[in-house]
């Protein structure tokens, strides 16, 4: 069975096919990070004029990647939140469209649940499992008992981490997106150069808060006079800031392991997937972590933790399967939790 995707939350849009045997046909995805570069943002009224310039075409370039006629799609799935109205609204009504002429069943996507799904597709773990949803809007602890069945545990009660480490990154003068050219400049840097707070550390919940952490940055970058606002020390700023980051976050790691244990929530696997699960320095001090604490540690492809289409098309299977269909009137939900069904 083959299913089309399509995901257009934000500022990339992607058309893929998969099959329902977890492979994967074609994934393409068009970024936007030249456009929205000058505004060191994503410029909403944008986002949404290049998914409308590019939807089509990355819709026939999907089909021929993966050898695939329109009318051997047999399920259509699309992002229908949370995320920019204005993209949401043009891969949805795209999305249905594709459904309503092929006369094919249409799955409304959660983006939330497909990056929750992602491991599903790629390495089949069983449910239940612990996950960890680090994104640029997103940074959730999350009890995933089985498909459209997801506990909050807890997370940022202000910027996600994927903000922050973009906002940082701006403050370093750093091209948007800022996320992963910090990571770059850090491998550079001295980790051990400055002390930053951290936020909540001492808190046994998981509640996590990174704008406090982004003011102390901006801060001390402001503090130091312009010789010493070289390459270098910039360098340091970023490890620091990074070093300080998964500190944060492998401690909550742990309280979430054991939060889980005291409310009876079984697991084997804990998952971590987003944007920044693709911080190859963070992946690194997750896995110790988690290894320390006996449990199995699943991450996406690099290539598959940012936004696409795949991870959409799994995911409206994986509900497709539960008998999870929608009809083709559903509207864009630009807020929808994870744990909303």
């Amino acid at each position: 069975m083959k299913i089309l995707g399509i995901e257009s939350s934000c500022d990339d849009t992607s058309v893929a096919v998969i099959d329902s045997n977890r492979k994967i046909l074609s994934n393409i995805v068009k970024s936007q990070d030249e456009v929205h570069m000058l505004y060191n943002g994503v410029v909403p009224e944008l986002a949404a004029r290049s998914h409308i310039t590019h939807i089509d075409n990355l819709f026939k370039e999907a089909l021929l990647a993966s050898k695939t006629k329109i009318g051997e799609i047999k399920l259509v799935a699309a992002t229908a939140g949370p995320g920019l109205i204005g993209g949401l609204l043009v891969g949805l009504t795209f999305a249905k469209t594709i459904a309503q002429v092929s006369n094919v069943p249409f799955v409304a996507v959660n983006h939330l649940e497909g990056h929750a799904l992602t491991t599903r597709l790629t390495a089949n773990i069983s449910y239940p499992f612990l996950l960890l949803l680090v994104s640029g809007g997103h940074s959730n602890f999350y009890y995933i008992k089985n498909v459209n069945n997801y506990q909050n545990l807890g997370g940022t009660l202000d910027d996600a981490l994927g903000e922050a480490y973009d906002k940082v990154g701006n403050i370093l003068g750093l091209d948007f997106p800022g996320g992963p050219k910090l990571e770059k400049l850090a491998k550079n840097g001295n980790p051990e150069a400055f002390i930053f707070p951290k936020p909540l550390l001492r808190k046994n919940n998981l509640d996590l808060s990174f704008s406090g952490l982004k003011t102390s940055v901006l801060q001390k970058y402001k503090s130091l006079n312009t010789i010493d606002k070289e390459e270098s020390l910039k360098a340091d700023i970023a490890a620091s800031f990074q070093k300080t980051i998964c500190e944060i976050i492998c401690t909550k790691i742990k309280i979430a392991i054991n939060l889980c244990k005291k409310k009876g929530l079984s697991f084997d696997n804990f998952v971590i997937s987003g944007g920044v699960a693709a911080n190859k320095y963070l992946r690194n001090n997750i896995k110790k972590t988690i290894a320390k604490e006996n449990k199995k540690h699943y991450f996406p492809p690099i290539n598959l933790c940012t936004d696409n289409a795949a991870m959409i098309a799994w995911a409206g299977y994986e509900r497709y399967k539960k008998k999870l269909t929608n009809p083709l009137n559903i509207s864009a939900k630009p807020r929808w939790p994870l744990e909303e069904k």
